[in-house]
């Protein structure tokens, strides 16, 4: 009872800090990703973009002084009306034109090329929130050269978000691949080399773990309720080969699976894994300790078995989350399981980083200050099931 009374204090202790820190992870935050797909036809280059809609509005009425456009705009997102977002932009196409053909282009021979929009616009949902699909024709004269792509939508100059990514999947000279753009790299050539290619997909990699908020609330939740190195070995194993296998899968088209349906899942697998050691702590010392001599294969008890089984489970669902973000959608080639493979290694690389740095310092906390690196992972576990709890209810009802 001790015990139980102490994991429901800790609880309470976390809930205001973590409800302050759940509420930004629902929306694109202070990061938004940009989607491009170019192609030639015709000796035009058509990018099929894929715009956040609020963002859009506020960056393209700032940028041509039209007022009109951000009253509207605002309007038909607050009312979650497609057709009205649609005819928002469509009356106010002049302002929306001018800013995507400046801020996403295509050059050749040192020129950039003159560019328009296409007619059409079209509403979508990526990573949770609504996207404008919209189409960007650039009239280029013929070369040998190749082209150079180039994207500064949503810049950190504009103030309304920082570090926008733009992933390009592109099938243009002769050449067909996926680049990843930003701010310290704005542009990218057809002819650059496989190494640049991958390098900027380890970087888009790493970064989207080390940003991304509920995955590494999922990765804290697995480091505090391992007691043990084996345990927090064998849970990492499991939930990279878990999302490591579905990202593969859905990036090239294999799995579909919608965003209502995951994000939702991702954000009660934060709170299952987490209250997994509340319950846990919450048990008698004594009781455990038997347990733990009288388990199986590996070290691991029936529990344990069970706890990978469902670190599994919910690191396919992860798998994904990290394939929504990447948002490429092409072809199988070899080509692209390299970078996506690349991409991969940049998530594995922090998540390991993060390990070596958090699990040996909860263990000597654990061993120099028993009580405390109890109370100290307790609070963790708690806040972390807090806010999985919190993203789930909000993910659900605005799925």
């Amino acid at each position: 009872m001790r015990r139980t009374r102490l994991a429901a204090a800790i609880g309470l202790t976390a809930a205001a800090g973590v409800l302050a820190l759940a509420a930004p992870a629902a929306a694109h935050g202070f990061t938004s990703v940009v989607y491009a797909d170019v192609t030639s036809q015709d000796g035009v280059v058509v990018s099929e973009l894929k715009l956040e809609y609020d963002l859009l509005v506020v960056s393209a009425a700032d940028a041509e002084d039209d007022d009109a456009l951000f009253e509207d705009g605002t309007y038909a997102f607050e009312a979650q009306d497609e057709q009205l977002q649609v005819q928002a932009l469509e009356d106010h196409i002049d302002s929306v034109e001018a800013y995507v053909t400046a801020g996403f282009t295509a050059s050749t021979g040192g020129e950039v090329c003159p560019a328009r929009l296409d007619d059409e616009l079209e509403m979508t949902v990526a990573e949770g929130v609504p996207y404008v699909q919209l189409t960007v024709l650039s009239d280029c004269a013929p070369t040998n050269d190749g082209h150079v792509i180039t994207s500064t939508l949503f810049g950190d100059d504009e103030g309304y978000v920082r570090d926008t990514k733009t992933i390009v999947t592109y099938d243009l000279d002769l050449q067909h691949g996926s680049a990843a753009l930003d701010a310290q790299h704005p542009s990218f050539d057809t002819e650059q080399t496989g190494w640049e290619r991958f390098w900027s997909f380890f970087v888009l990699g790493a970064e989207h773990l080390l940003f991304g908020i509920d995955h590494i609330l999922f990765l804290l939740a697995l480091i505090v309720g391992s007691r043990r190195l084996r345990e927090i070995v064998l849970a990492a194993t499991s939930f990279t080969i878990a999302h490591s296998v579905t990202f593969i899968l859905a990036a090239i088209g294999v799995v579909s699976v919608p965003a209502a349906i995951v994000e939702p899942v991702i954000a009660l697998s934060i709170a299952v894994v987490a209250a997994w050691y509340l319950l846990r702590l919450g048990r008698k010392r004594e009781h455990v300790d038997d347990l733990e001599r009288r388990s199986g294969p590996l070290g691991i008890d029936r529990s344990g078995w069970l706890r990978l089984a469902v670190v599994f489970v919910f690191g396919l669902v992860h798998g994904l989350g990290f394939a929504a973000a990447l948002g490429i959608d092409q072809p199988w080639s070899w080509t692209l399981l390299w970078s996506l493979l690349v991409f991969n290694l940049g998530i594995e690389a922090v998540q390991i980083g993060i390990i070596l740095v958090v699990f040996p310092l909860l263990v000597l906390l654990r061993r120099r200050a028993p009580k405390v690196g109890m109370w100290v992972a307790g609070l963790v576990a708690a806040g972390v099931t807090i806010a999985g709890l919190y993203w789930f209810v909000e993910r659900l009802i605005g799925a």
